[in-house]
């Protein structure tokens, strides 16, 4: 009898294990990049899996039909059916990215993956297709595309050389964080300002700008916003591009790209670029770029990955310098520079080992290497010697080289807990970046006749500066979020920060004595935000941002008189995001952002710059981005701000300019773009930028021939451009029409008081950039 039930157990077995199928599939986006850690879910029975590094999964399943319900953060979710017979089912699915407001997924406001709707602050984002459709050959024409965001920069004349305004007048202040995968490009105090030139643009697919301070997560610098660049993945498949670009203002600009997912566990990315111009519309203005990016992507097992990247920019640069008034509405865009220029090269290599100990558990580990040079002879130190108004053909500059080593780790831990939908990110860094900096001073030889520079000599041992500064920083910081009832997400954040400066003299003569200087601050953040299920959201903030002295400006600007004090930044925000029948997306933020010990730039009576701090500022407006999509083949889109920049308390050669507005800060700042799909592959996109009107010099510093005084200005500009993308095949080209009607404009006015003046640097005129890109 038991022989009969064994049996009996036995051929049950048999027939369950016969009856088994299986379904396999691949889960990957619209342009067929796998897709890891995607939810499968049979909901009649409610057993799933998760995909791998290869978008892959597999469940066992009896025969019939099921419905599987497939969901990923940041996708459209998806509900089908699947039969699952004797053969094996295999199903191939794509996800279709969500870029609606409340569900598009962003990084930059903690390091991990989250909702917008849960992020309490404005940030604005350009998407993989943004950036496909844009075929930008610069960094400003897609981070333009941002609401409040004006990265100034001229295609004519300043070689990848720029100043930005988010929050704040127009400027190279470090204002500006530049991330690239979450980390800084440059380390702390060490003009980070000149991060974009040393970029691949190239190799990126996304830009996530958070606007406002963000030293809470990020430490210093982020004050007015944080550029993140997020890196391009390995391809499923092996993929090859080669591209060429060229225009007629004198720029050729050749592309590489190559990519495959080689093995399961293992997948790189290459890409490079390099960039030539000669002989463009201002005289003095050539450049040349090589930049690398080389990423590697190993999957250890199913709880570790270990990414690396490589970045190599090797750039050099004329600088042109600006314009005078004359030149300017003259048409004459000879520069009085022939020799100035900047050199730079820059590498960075950064290791990340990613570890998901369970559901609820993840560490990120993370090591930067950054090896840079930078050598100048820049043309905003030349200074032309004058006699009773006429110059004397002599004149003075410097030649200067800033080189540093930096060494960054940081790590960070995130625990989902098991309350009211919360989770707590913890963390800690230190960055310490030993750098060497020499300045000495040039004679110049000028032309009296043109007014032009025309040669230089280098005055050996006679120093400027010269000085080794060890610079280190270390911080720790947590984030905590939960939701307290439905809807409601409150997020707090706090980060300390402690930075030693070890600046020794090696030229006792000059400069300022060898010193130790310490600064350290406490950056708190509290935000809520409130989802409504109607598709609309609000949030509300405060924050405070954080910038101590960078190490040039510090130590250059020093003495007995007037020292350079850290910067610090209060900022209140109110804003909501909005998205109606899947047709218009709308979003905005309404800010005030106070700051204490602001750094602005001065001349002082040698006619030579120096920085200082300002007392107290204030800058108050609303910033708004509106995008209707009637159909899927038109979007209308336009951003802006609205914004008032203010000196609260500000003291100048013993003139009081407090409550007036600051200079360089227009009001209004606009990018408008209609773009039309016809078909797939296609897109035709127009785009108007707009720069209001704003003020050159303080109010009331321009002395006026009768006596009276007044207020030098800009009148803003509007321009217009068009371009166009197709691609056919595995062939795609493009082309660009920039500043359709010709109108001269400048990327920026400033005012020069020893001419009583303002000085230009030139817009681009009109041109024609055409591009072509083949797949292989």
């Amino acid at each position: 009898m038991k022989i009969h039930k064994l049996v009996i157990v036995l051929f049950c077995l048999s027939t369950q294990l016969c009856l088994a199928q299986q379904i396999e599939g691949i889960i990957t986006t619209q342009n067929g990049i796998p897709l890891k850690d995607v939810n499968v879910t049979v909901l009649e029975i409610n057993k799933g899996a998760t995909t791998d590094s290869q978008g892959r999964f597999t469940i066992k399943l009896k025969e019939g039909i099921y419905k599987l319900y497939v969901s990923l953060l940041g996708y459209t979710p998806q509900t089908l059916s699947a039969e699952v017979s004797k053969k094996s089912t295999i199903l191939e699915i794509k996800l279709i990215d969500n870029y609606s407001l409340l569900s598009e997924v962003v990084v930059s406001a903690s390091r991990e993956k989250q909702f917008r709707s849960e992020v309490p602050a404005a940030i604005g984002i350009v998407n993989s297709q943004s950036i496909k459709e844009t075929k930008a050959f610069g960094i400003d024409q897609l981070v333009n595309q941002v609401s409040g965001v004006f990265m100034s920069t001229s295609r004519a004349a300043s070689n990848e050389q720029h100043f930005m305004a988010v929050r704040s007048p127009i400027s190279t202040r470090a204002l500006f964080l530049y991330l690239e995968d979450g980390l800084q490009v440059r380390p702390t105090s060490v003009f980070n300002h000149n991060a974009l030139l040393e970029m691949n643009d190239i190799s990126y697919s996304r830009i996530e700008v958070l606007k406002g301070p963000a030293s809470s997560i990020y430490g210093s610098e982020s004050i007015g916003g944080s550029f993140n660049f997020i890196t391009k993945t390995p391809s499923p498949e092996f993929s090859a591009t080669l591209g060429y670009q060229i225009n007629d203002i004198g720029l050729s600009r050749y592309d590489f790209e190559v990519s495959d997912q080689a093995s399961d566990k293992f997948g790189f990315y290459l890409g490079s670029h390099f960039v030539n111009r000669n002989n463009g519309p201002i005289e003095h203005s050539d450049y040349e770029k090589f930049a690398l990016t080389f990423k590697t992507v190993y999957t250890l097992s199913s709880k570790f990955e270990w990414t690396n990247v490589f970045d190599l920019i090797d750039y050099r640069s004329d600088m042109s310098g600006s314009l005078t008034e004359d030149d300017y509405f003259g048409g004459n865009f000879e520069s009085d520079q022939t020799f100035t220029e900047r050199d730079a090269l820059a590498f960075r290599l950064r290791s990340t080992l990613t570890a998901n100990w369970n559901d609820t558990h993840k560490t990120t580990f993370n090591a930067v290497l950054r090896d840079n040079r930078m050598d100048q002879n820049p043309s905003f130190r030349i200074r032309q010697f004058r006699e009773m108004g006429s110059l004397t053909g002599f004149g003075s500059g410097e030649v200067n080289s800033n080189q540093f080593k930096s060494y960054m780790a940081l790590v960070q831990h995130k625990v989902a807990l098991n309350v009211n939908n919360s989770s707590l990110i913890i963390g800690g860094t230190v960055d310490y970046s030993p750098q060497d900096y020499t300045s000495k001073r040039t004679d110049v030889i000028v032309d009296i006749e043109s007014g032009r520079n025309i040669d230089f000599n280098i005055r050996e041992g006679d120093f400027i500066l010269n000085y080794e500064a060890d610079i280190l920083n270390y911080a720790g910081f947590f984030q905590y979020e939960i939701e307290p009832i439905k809807r409601l997400k409150v997020t707090a954040a706090l980060r300390y920060d402690r930075f030693e400066y070890n600046y020794l003299n090696r030229t006792p003569e000059v400069g300022v004595p060898s010193s130790t200087d310490d600064y350290e601050n406490w950056a708190p953040k509290l935000g809520m935000n409130y989802n409504f299920e109607s598709g609309i959201g609000l949030y509300i903030n405060y924050s405070q941002g954080f910038t101590p002295p960078q190490v040039s400006t510090l130590y250059r600007n020093r003495n007995e008189l007037r020292d350079i004090k850290p910067s610090t930044y209060d900022n209140y925000e109110i804003g909501g995001y909005f998205n109606l029948n899947e047709q218009w997306n709308f979003d905005t933020a309404i800010y005030l952002l106070e700051g204490k010990n602001t750094l602005i730039t001065l001349r002082d009576d040698d006619d030579a710059f120096f920085n200082t701090n300002a007392g107290k500022t204030r800058s108050y407006g609303i910033e708004y981005g509106l995008t209707y999509s009637p159909t899927q083949k038109l979007s209308i889109t336009h951003n802006g701000s609205y914004a008032f920049h203010r000196y609260v308390t500000f003291f100048d050669a013993g003139i009081d300019y407090s409550d007036t507005d600051r200079e360089t800060a227009p009001n209004l700042l606009g990018t408008s773009l209609i773009t039309y799909r016809p078909f797939e592959d296609f897109s035709v996109t127009a785009e108007h930028e707009l720069i209001g009107k704003y003020n050159t010099s303080f109010e009331n510093q321009v002395e006026n021939e009768d006596g009276t005084t007044g207020t030098a200005t800009y009148d803003g500009h509007n321009i217009f451009n068009l371009r166009a993308t197709y691609r056919y095949k595995n062939l795609e080209v493009w082309g660009h029409l920039l500043n359709i009607f010709d109108d001269l404009y400048s990327a920026r006015a400033s005012y020069n008081r020893f001419r009583n003046e303002n000085s230009f640097t030139i817009g681009n005129p009109r041109s024609f950039h055409v591009g072509i890109k083949v797949h292989l």
